[in-house]
């Protein structure tokens, strides 16, 4: 067999170990060449793993990783000149091809590359900006591999070949280091870089407060800086340009509640007198009757917002400098999920749910000028309704977002791809730094418990946890005319359906990765359960069975299910607005029953419908007006609360549960619980169920790419 030949337009010299292309030469490890002289052999076809191993290692034991190794080395060298995909190419579960044409030398020689220099200069000027754009656009592709292996096997560092496909090209991961940035016992999350890229503004959640500080961290010394001298409800913050400026919106109780329960304050924080100590914000904008979230400089005097009024969401632009703001996106025909700004590219993209269901990337201009609208690729790894909540990444035209353990890209096209590496642990949407060899990750995790608490000794300290895990666990209820309490917990690495009877746990449905809850009830004769799923509804049976409820639109929350007339009361977007409704099972129909913002809901025996406004004030519908319970007015909380027996069972802000009597309209105080209550999940004769927060973390991490 010949020892030089050509690939394409590089000259491969087995003698010395090099590979040429337009007079410059790189020396590569024997191994890989000799992988690459195997495929050579069979050009245009596919070698499997097997047959390349036995080959090139006849007589060494190695894993496949060994060679992944070498196939990542290779692509490393033939991308430097081209697109490596369009050499090697990886056939899922068969092996590997080299794609291109293979001319063998009959003679040892120096290779005259000059000639095919010359021939092939047009193509080389026409791909050297191409590359060097690849070079770039590739970074955020190559994080994530490394960094997934990092969080699944504790490698700290390491070259893996792995694709991420757009179109029909693939491209490599190459991470040089993983950084956990923060390691404390609070929660952090929200991080941003400082324009510089030496500082990580975040922040930062003593344990089980409610309230937060913002901070800076410098990457290379590790020291902390706090930006703010008191803790407080912020919400998400956003750097100025130049890096001298922070906005960050901040809720407080509102004196007099009209419409919402907080007021909420467009805040500026000079940074470099923060630093220094100055934590002296200023305001600069409030609303009163609206909430407003995720602040973004477009400029020095404009930012971005996103402004919920009359329940529906719009895009504002406020202007500093005028006080004033004006709509630049509205979604008339649907609901405004989420956006994210460029920077380099100086456009919003924004995500859409519109009437038809269907999810939409819509490109928009600073000006409100839509660049584009295309609908979201639908996948079967992504449930239609899910939110999706993506980023910019440095690449053009190219989003990253995040659904839990998995990641996946979508393109301006609306085309999604999906980033297949497994995790173990949850993260959020990458943020990167504006020069794409750095990002920023948010990791952690949520700890409940179901807990018990008997109704006759109504005690804070006197409740006992069923079964307990290190996962979170939750909407526990007590089966009709059994012994079995069904609930939603994560245990077994994914959200599903348990059974708990009074021994043990046992899982019971089977629903994907990532998949969701927003409730379950039981069917009257306590052999089957109603799962919201995904924003789909699923009977499962006690056998593990599962049948889809075929609806015609997404549920966004369910409350309560009567098996008997199949009816169930949700929450679904009719026009783009969250609306309280009865709905028919067997034919999809629904009845509006209520246009309020309703935060929870639930159903009598004898029929009456209660629930609680944003302002957590409980309603019972009527034929002609809903009206107030005047007992209740101080009673409400983001607690919820069940109805057993036409009797209201809740807890307060101040941690008390209580009972009111729909009948009698007798009202009780009944005793303390526990602080780290999130919800009250179901209540009988003798016991109440809730889910208790044990503990939660979320982290900042930090991936570090190669220069290249």
């Amino acid at each position: 067999m010949s020892v030089q030949y050509w690939v394409g337009d590089l000259f491969i010299d087995l003698t010395r170990n090099q590979v040429t292309y337009d007079h410059q030469t790189q020396t590569v490890p024997p191994k890989a060449l000799a992988v690459l002289t195997c495929l050579a052999k069979n050009a245009n076809k596919v070698v499997s793993q097997d047959e390349l191993l036995t080959e090139v290692w006849p007589d060494t034991i190695v894993t496949p990783n060994t060679l992944q190794r070498s196939i990542a080395q290779l692509r490393k060298v033939l991308g430097a000149n081209f697109e490596s995909q369009s050499y090697i190419k990886t056939h899922a579960k068969q092996g590997y091809s080299l794609e291109c044409e293979v001319r063998w030398q009959a003679n040892i020689t120096t290779p005259e590359l000059s000639k095919r220099s010359a021939q092939s200069a047009h193509q080389t000027q026409a791909l050297a900006g191409e590359n060097e754009r690849q070079k770039g656009n590739g970074s955020w592709r190559r994080i994530f591999a490394g960094f997934m292996l990092t969080l699944l096997f504790g490698v700290g560092t390491g070259l893996i070949s792995m694709g991420y496909f757009n179109g029909s090209k693939a491209f490599e991961f190459e991470v040089t280091e993983l950084r956990s940035l923060t390691a404390t016992d609070n929660k952090e999350y929200g991080g941003v870089y400082s324009a510089d890229g030496q500082y990580v503004i975040f922040q930062r959640y003593p344990e089980k407060l409610c309230r937060s500080s913002i901070w800076a961290k410098h990457l290379e010394t590790g020291r902390e800086t706090p930006l703010m001298d008191k803790l407080g409800t912020y919400g998400e913050h956003s750097l100025s340009n130049d890096g001298k400026q922070l906005i960050y919106i901040e809720a407080n109780d509102c004196t007099t509640p009209v419409t919402q329960k907080q007021c909420y304050t467009l805040q500026r924080l000079d940074v470099a007198k923060a630093f220094e100590g100055h934590n002296q914000p200023t305001q600069i904008m409030e609303c009163k009757n609206t909430k407003i979230i995720k602040p973004t400089w477009l400029n020095n005097d404009q930012v971005l917002l996103m402004q919920l009024s009359d329940k529906r969401w719009k895009l504002i632009l406020y202007s500093i400098t005028d006080n004033e703001s004006q709509t630049i996106y509205d979604v008339p025909d649907g609901r405004f999920i989420d956006y994210d700004y460029s920077v380099k590219e100086n456009l919003i993209a924004l995500i859409v749910l519109r009437n038809d269901h269907q999810r939409y990337l819509d490109i928009v201009k600073p000006s409100g000028e839509l660049v584009s609208s295309q609908p979201v690729e639908n996948i079967p790894e992504i449930s239609p309704y899910r939110r999706i909540l993506p980023n910019f990444t440095p690449d053009d035209e190219q989003l990253i977002f995040s659904t839990g353990r998995q990641l996946f890209g979508l393109t301006f096209d609306g085309k999604v791809s999906n980033i297949s590496i497994p995790l173990d642990t949850s993260i959020g949407t990458p943020t990167f730094h504006l020069n794409g060899q750095r990002v920023l990750v948010v990791k952690g995790f949520y700890d409940s418990d179901i807990a018990m608490m008997a109704l006759s000794n109504v005690h804070a300290d006197n409740y006992v946890t069923l079964d307990r895990s290190t996962q979170f666990e939750h909407a526990a209820q007590f089966q009709p005319g059994g012994g079995l309490i069904a609930f939603q917990s994560n245990r077994s690495g994914e959200a599903q359906i348990w059974l708990y009877d009074g021994e043990g746990s046992q899982k019971l449905s089977n629903f994907p990765k990532d998949s969701y809850f927003n409730g379950i009830s039981w069917a009257q004769d306590g052999q089957s359960v109603l799962a919201n799923v995904n924003s789909e509804l699923f009977r499962v049976l006690l056998d593990g069975s599962q049948m889809h409820v075929q609806m015609n639109y997404p549920i966004r929350e369910l409350f309560q299910w009567n098996s008997k007339d199949d009816s169930a009361l949700g929450l679904v977007n009719i026009d783009g607005e969250p609306m309280l409704v009865a709905l028919n099972l067997s034919n999809s129909a629904y009845t509006i029953v209520s246009e309020k913002g309703v935060k929870w809901a639930q159903k009598s025996e004898d029929g009456r419908v209660i629930y609680t406004d944003q302002l957590d004030r409980f309603w019972i519908t009527g034929s002609v007006e809903d009206t107030l319970i005047p007992p209740l007015m101080s009673q409400g909380s983001d607690k919820r609360f069940v109805i057993t027996h036409n009797v209201i069972y809740g807890v307060n802000e101040a941690s008390q549960l209580w009972s009111y009597d729909l009948n009698s309209t007798d009202f009780q105080v009944l005793g303390a619980v526990p602080k780290t209550i999130d919800y009250l999940t179901d209540v009988n004769h003798t016991n109440v169920l809730f889910s208790n927060h044990v503990a939660s973390k979320k982290s900042l991490a930090e991936l570090v790419l190669a220069d290249n």
